[in-house]
């Protein structure tokens, strides 16, 4: 173990115990710059002898204090330690599966001094639908903070350039799962289907691994270590739509 990662964890356990709780310390950039680097040593996922995935989304937790000292540099810090985070992973041939966000936030349990650090690996995600064609779909699918439309006959999902929807995680296939959508009668839900292409580590809806799945709106499809849910637009809830066998 190198001096500077003694040094992260005597850091760390200082911020995280006695130390912050005695002194009431407010937090630094580099305390929270070396919580990050740790973060990602925790949380690296073996992809190839040579590659390893690692978080890319992290939000920052803070105490009102610290939040509102930190808040004119928000944007600032958040760049500087995306660069050291880069660099980190350049070091230890990480790989992260998107762009990286840093968010700050307030958390009514954290004292001045402490803080906490929430990640996941969240995948970057490319579709090729316009914002007219969002706002008139009767259906979406969210993932990763992006909506994309549903339309008849429906799209496929996967890694590969030739999906509808890309998404770039390793845990999922060149063509993953397909999407079908029927539309009912006006003021009725379309039907919705989700079908496994013979993917390798297949698809869950809700807590169950399927091959094929009769979906609703709210309803949530996991395909690798990303997760997609169905949204049916409003206008199209006017009346009760018709039961059928749902997950």
């Amino acid at each position: 173990m190198g001096g500077l990662q003694r040094f992260e964890q005597r850091l760390e356990s200082m911020i995280s115990g006695a130390f912050a709780r005695t002194f009431r310390s407010a937090v630094q950039p580099v305390e929270i710059a070396a919580a990050l680097e740790r973060e990602l040593d925790n949380n690296a996922q073996i992809l190839s002898r040579d590659r390893r995935l690692v978080p890319n989304s992290f939000h920052v937790e803070l105490s009102d204090t610290d939040l509102e000292r930190l808040a004119p540099y928000d944007s600032t810090l958040a760049r500087e330690l995306s660069d050291t985070l880069k660099k980190h992973a350049d070091g230890q041939a990480y790989v992260f599966p998107g762009p990286i966000h840093i968010d700050f936030e307030s958390a009514d349990d954290l004292t001045t001094g402490r803080f906490r650090i929430r990640s996941q690996a969240q995948a970057k995600v490319t579709g090729t639908a316009t914002h007219t064609q969002v706002r008139r779909a009767h259906a979406l699918l969210e993932v990763n903070g992006s909506q994309h439309p549903l339309q008849p006959p429906g799209l496929v999902v996967g890694r590969g350039t030739d999906a509808d929807i890309r998404i770039n995680d390793p845990g999922i296939s060149r063509r993953h799962a397909e999407f079908l959508i029927t539309l009912g009668r006006e003021g009725q839900d379309p039907l919705i289907e989700v079908h496994d292409l013979g993917s390798t580590n297949g698809i869950r809806v809700g807590d169950r691994k399927v091959p094929r799945a009769t979906l609703r709106d709210g309803s949530a499809v996991k395909v690798g270590n990303t997760t997609l849910t169905v949204r049916i637009v409003e206008t199209m809830q006017e009346t009760e739509s018709p039961g059928w066998a749902d997950v």
